[in-house]
């Protein structure tokens, strides 16, 4: 086929079947040739470089509306973009929070005004909402439904399985999980933490029965109701023996921060930058992180970007919000693991874009197959970087690895088509989509 718009030549070409080279050929902002491509408006040459599948965040917080001092849609997928990321996934913790068509339409329109990749939103369930969800679910722009059984950022909290219960039985669609147990937290603060300031308790109060606990009992809700919960940010070895046994029912996230920072260190080194829900554990839960993305358990890496401005967490602890930003920083940190043998390249698309695909039923995206959107994230595996606070695109202004060297790093971020990022400039404003879902 001639009179392609654009054909990626030279490069090494993830297949959903294995790597190879091979051209890609794009027209009219889909996938119309993987082959011999020859002819087109415009040739780049991948000599040397990885063309991976656009690859998802599929766990973002991006404060708008109500928090626009720490992110807004457009800052936050501007970092998104500059990370190698076509699309992200944002969660309902806003103020109002997501959980009426009303307030997903207003996120959906400052998405298409102002967003640099295309994006999907978490619907927000509660007690209050429920009835309404096997409808809602099925709005444009949703990527699922998502609950708080812990409280963190916002007041979007399920702590009783009651609340939970209402959520897991009306619908249908994938339903994530903040799984911290609200109570034997709010217990542990009284017993453990007590009047202590220091940031290095965080994982002790918010300790691994208070993480399990509520994971168990999501998970048995869900099989009451035969219905696909995915656990977000898994961090406990625990956690990982009892979901590897119940894959019928739950899905798996991880999040680089807790595959590569462990406590005490990161709490020594950086203080209440290092203070996140669920909590940065020792390293032996890491240790069991890895052993489960090596095994299959886990399904998704994300970044939960949760970005907090500095001033808000330089206060005392435990006055001091949990999060840390990230989404410009996921796949460069996940490349810097597969540079150093931690998981295969294969393995680190396998869990930023097919396991978004099966997790969320997500339609024409993520996958180089034809008639997908062209949607690449063309990666230099052999790009050494280091990484600072000051090319942070995020309002906050700041990365838990400010200062870290890495190998790998995403060169181009191409949505459909378009060349949004190039060696770590923002080139062009697409005019951003909702991305779409298999439904049935």
């Amino acid at each position: 086929m001639s009179n392609l718009d654009l054909i990626l030549k030279n490069g090494i070409v993830f297949l959903p079947q294995g790597r190879t080279s091979i051209d890609v050929g794009i027209k009219d902002g889909k996938i119309v040739e993987i082959g011999n491509c020859v002819d087109a408006n415009k040739i780049i040459d991948c000599t040397n470089l990885y063309i991976f599948p656009g690859l998802i965040d599929t766990q973002c917080h991006f404060r708008e509306p109500g928090g626009e001092h720490k992110e807004t849609i457009e800052t936050g997928t501007m970092a998104a973009a500059l990370g190698g990321i076509v699309g992200i996934f944002e969660m309902p913790n806003t103020n109002p929070l997501t959980t009426t068509p009303e307030a997903l339409d207003h996120k959906i329109s400052r998405g298409i005004d102002t967003a640099y990749t295309d994006f999907a939103y978490y619907f927000g369930g509660t007690i209050q909402n429920s009835q309404n969800l096997n409808e809602w679910e099925n709005l444009d722009g949703v990527c699922g439904i998502k609950i708080f059984m812990g409280a963190s950022t916002g007041n979007l909290l399920s702590a009783t399985d009651e609340e939970v219960e209402a959520v897991v039985s009306n619908g249908q669609r994938v339903m994530a999980v903040h799984a911290e147990d609200e109570f034997l937290m709010n217990e542990n603060k009284k017993t453990i933490l007590k009047d202590s300031n220091d940031v290095g308790m965080h994982c002790k109060w918010r300790d691994v029965n208070s993480s399990l606990n509520a994971t168990k009992r999501v998970v048995g809700l869900a099989k009451k109701h035969n219905r696909h919960v995915h656990v977000l940010h898994i961090t406990t070895s625990d956690e990982m023996d009892f979901l590897r046994k119940n894959k019928d029912t739950a899905t798996v996230e991880v999040l680089p921060n807790h595959l590569t920072l462990n406590a005490p260190d990161c709490y020594e080194n950086l203080g209440t930058l290092a203070q996140q829900n669920p909590p940065i554990r020792e390293k032996h839960h890491q240790d069991a992180l890895w052993k489960a993305i090596e095994d299959g358990t886990v399904d998704i890496v994300a970044s939960d970007h949760a970005p907090h401005t500095l001033e808000e967490k330089s206060g005392t602890y435990p006055n001091t919000p949990s999060g840390t930003p990230g989404v410009q920083t996921l796949l460069p940190i996940m490349l810097d693991h597969a540079s150093n043998g931690k998981l295969s390249y294969e393995r680190l698309v396998d869990l930023m874009a097919y396991g978004p695909i099966r997790v969320h039923k997500i339609k024409n995206k993520c996958s180089i197959t034809k008639n997908y959107d062209a949607d690449f994230t063309i990666v230099d595996p052999k790009k050494t970087h280091v990484i600072t606070n000051e090319e942070q695109a995020s309002k906050s202004a700041w990365t838990p690895y400010d200062g870290k060297k890495i190998t790998g790093m995403p060169v181009m971020t191409i949505i459909r088509g378009n060349i949004v990022m190039r060696e770590g400039e923002l080139l062009e404003k697409i005019t951003a989509q909702p991305i779409e879902f298999k439904l049935d």
